[in-house]
């Protein structure tokens, strides 16, 4: 459509230019320019001589010369126009659409439409170049890394056991805490004896500050009613903790929270608070790399008669919800 508007116009002033070469052109006056008396040009005998019929119609047929050449490259880009269309067209036909317009792939992996259209996650062939150094990462072995992208890609890689993996034991690379590595002071005894309870306080906290913000799903939103309500201070903690061990536990939703998992409440806190690393350290009694709902209540000194597994409840309304509503997420 943008090349036929175009053609047009250039019809127009074709044609426009066609009849201003044979007009006659007013001088433009410069300010300052004496004015001149103008001179009357001898009558010649051409000039005296009225145009014949023969000399108008030569003018015309310019003029239609010129528009029937237009009206042709006109056709021509709507023949190509066409063409272009039905290309398209046999392409989705043979193809169909984008394989990977709706398929989400985890960081350091990007979509392959693959063949026959079938997509999957790949690992990135390269990562954006990064030169801010606030987006700088330090990984669980104590190595900067220019970017989070550059680590889940040394990770990928390593996963999938390409020939670019230079250690093999890069597969269980994930981030500690974001900006560069540094040494982080010892906690004291009393400082951990009192995490507990500060941690206990903070799940509380976020819960409710997520519930005044609407970013929780309905469920989750009864869970921190049902603490808010709470008759005593134990068994709001012991909500709060359970919500947060759920929305921990990310697929698959296996009943565990591994280390990669915790991800979300380590990293960002790291630079403030240096003793979140050995506490959550601490909660993987059997050091097997995974956290279950016993081990995160005997970590933050939850009684274990004051747990309760409702992470399937919760799931199970969740997906309720978004099939009637269809906007719901966990």
């Amino acid at each position: 459509m943008k090349k036929v508007l175009l053609v047009l116009f250039l019809a127009v002033l074709l044609v426009a230019d066609v009849h201003s070469q044979n007009s006659p052109k007013k001088k433009k006056r410069v300010r300052g320019e004496k004015k001149k008396e103008p001179v009357t040009p001898a009558p010649t005998e051409a000039a005296s001589q009225p145009e014949d019929v023969f000399q108008i119609m030569g003018r015309d047929d310019e003029a239609d010369t010129a528009r029937a050449e237009l009206e042709a490259r006109l056709r021509v880009l709507e023949q190509q126009e066409a063409q272009e269309m039905n290309e398209l067209d046999e392409f989705t036909d043979n193809y169909g659409p984008d394989p990977c317009a709706d398929k989400k792939c985890g960081p350091g992996r990007e979509c392959n439409p693959g063949e026959k259209g079938r997509a999957k996650c790949v690992c990135m062939k390269a990562c954006p170049e990064e030169e801010d150094f606030r987006r700088r990462v330090c990984s669980n072995y104590n190595e900067t890394w220019i970017s989070d992208c550059e680590l889940y890609r040394t990770r990928c890689l390593c996963d999938e056991g390409s020939s670019e993996c230079i250690n093999p034991m890069n597969k269980h690379l994930h981030i500690d805490y974001y900006g560069e590595c540094r040494e982080m002071p010892q906690c004291s005894e009393q400082e951990m004896s009192d995490f507990p309870r500060r941690m206990r306080d903070w799940l509380f906290n976020v819960m409710r500050e997520l519930a005044d913000r609407r970013e929780l799903s309905p469920h989750y939103l009864q869970m921190e009613r049902e603490a808010e309500n709470s008759p005593t201070e134990g068994h709001r903690s012991s909500v709060a903790a359970v919500w947060k061990w759920c929305d921990l536990d990310g697929h698959p939703h296996d009943r565990v929270v591994s280390r990669h998992e915790l991800f979300p409440i380590r990293a960002p806190l790291m630079a403030l608070e240096h003793c979140i690393a050995p506490f959550l350290d601490g909660c993987d009694v059997d050091n097997d790399h995974r956290i279950t709902l016993k081990e995160w209540g005997t970590c933050l000194e939850i009684p274990a008669d004051e747990l309760q597994d409702k992470c399937d409840d919760v799931r199970n309304g969740v997906e309720n919800n978004g099939n009637e509503e269809g906007d719901e997420e966990v």
